[in-house]
């Protein structure tokens, strides 16, 4: 260890992350803490890494951190999480960011101060590629002055701005390519509570946890749309077509459109959400390149609907993946008289039910016949911990069927997925 060049020991302890123990691993020899001093290049302080943190006085904690970090020369990542310890005086955490901001390459903050800090003023208009805020408010947005030019990914969590402020600090990141919004409160002036965001830069959004009547995203370079636990009237997408991944997770809206963003679509992945098949199909109909298509716990607006497999086949040609799971009633059975068309790409077979019995049986055979070159099959069910005899013996009954069918499918690995 002795031969090792400081660069090399600098490299070793940002890999260490956690600032103690950083400092405890600098105190090696003498080597080590000038490593520490010139050649560190990521810290870390969190409260849950240390119980200490949690014993020590605000003062007291606001030195430990203001002394290991002015001891550092050239940090290009710091991360200061302290949500669940006291707030801090501003002072120290302004002189904390003022103190780095001219190196740093990375910023993950969560720390509440009191008053609130412009984190904005304090690391604008320098050389910052990620930002991840949380527990914040962020006011008086001048995208003019307050510039991140090098600014890649930008995370806001629990933070409060204004739907203004926000597609101004859109603006203010000229390169951005990676956006994630969880949990943010968002201030309107407007009764209307609309939200439009514009970049072109854009590949990659995550939203999670947000209620607004009306969401306008325009963004011609997306690649990656996830939407998570929201409430929207609306949400409308303004892009070139460059989409290819479409998540949408225990959403609720009414009226969702992508325009003319499916083309492209490869992955699409729906969970627990309540759709209308003919608006779903016509909004992905054209997404000629899908090979994951991912539709699972949905609840379907006209419990006459289902799932048109058909459709599917003749839609989506280079479909390799499928996962299927919602109430079945007898007429998804409907596509078991037709003879004509098959999934000739799926390789691997995903199917859930609830509720398994009968009807669950013939669906999962009918769809195993479609599916000439399967590989791999995954059957998920519930099974409740109080089992009555008639659940058991259902249950054995499905089994037995699935062994029997198997036996004309051995190329096919079967596995099963129950909780």
């Amino acid at each position: 260890m002795e031969y090792l060049p400081v660069e090399v020991i600098g490299n070793i302890l940002s890999r260490v992350g956690a600032a103690r123990d950083v400092v405890i691993a600098s105190s090696t020899c003498q080597k080590w803490r000038e490593a520490w001093r010139n050649h560190l290049h990521t810290l870390m302080f969190n409260s849950n890494d240390w119980p200490v943190y949690h014993e020590l006085t605000r003062s007291r904690l606001e030195i430990i951190v203001t002394q290991t970090i002015f001891q550092t020369n050239g940090l290009h990542c710091l991360s200061i999480i302290m949500d669940d310890v006291d707030e801090f005086s501003a002072a120290p955490v302004i002189a904390w960011l003022m103190y780095t901001r001219e190196t740093l390459r990375q910023l993950h903050y969560n720390v509440r101060t009191t008053p609130n800090i412009n984190i904005l003023e304090k690391c604008g208009r320098q050389r910052l590629e990620v930002l991840a805020l949380a527990h914040n408010t962020i006011t008086g947005v001048e995208p003019s002055y307050q510039k991140f030019p090098c600014l890649r990914s930008l995370s806001l969590s629990y933070v409060s701005i204004s739907a203004l402020d926000l597609s101004l600090f859109l603006t203010a990141c000229p390169k951005v390519e990676v956006l994630s919004l969880v949990s943010i409160d968002i201030v309107m002036s407007d009764p209307q509570a609309t939200m439009e965001l514009t970049s072109n830069s854009l590949k990659d959004i995550y939203v999670e946890a947000i209620s607004l009547d009306k969401i306008i995203l325009e963004a011609d370079s997306l690649e990656k749309l996830h939407l998570k636990d929201c409430t929207l009237e609306v949400f409308e997408l303004v892009s070139k077509g460059s989409l290819s991944h479409l998540k949408i997770d225990d959403v609720s809206v009414i009226h969702l459109d992508i325009g003319e963003s499916a083309e492209d679509l490869e992955i699409v992945d729906v969970s627990n959400f309540t759709i209308m098949w003919s608006k779903f199909h016509h909004m992905i109909a054209k997404s000629s390149k899908l090979k994951r298509l991912r539709l699972w716990g949905v609840v379907f607006d006209d419990e006459d609907e289902a799932v048109d497999i058909e459709t599917i086949s003749a839609c989506f040609p280079q479909l390799s993946h499928l996962s299927l799971s919602y109430e079945l009633r007898e007429t998804a059975l409907h596509y078991g008289s037709q003879d004509s068309f098959q999934l000739e790409n799926v390789v691997v077979l995903e199917l859930g039910w609830m509720v398994i019995g009968d009807l669950f049986s013939h669906w999962v055979a009918g769809l195993l016949e479609r599916c000439p070159n399967l590989r791999k099959l995954v059957i998920y069910g519930v099974v409740s911990e109080t089992k009555t005899h008639e659940e058991c013996h259902t249950l054995a009954n499905f089994t037995s069927f699935i062994v029997r069918l198997m036996r004309k499918y051995l190329h096919v690995d079967v596995q099963f997925e129950y909780e």
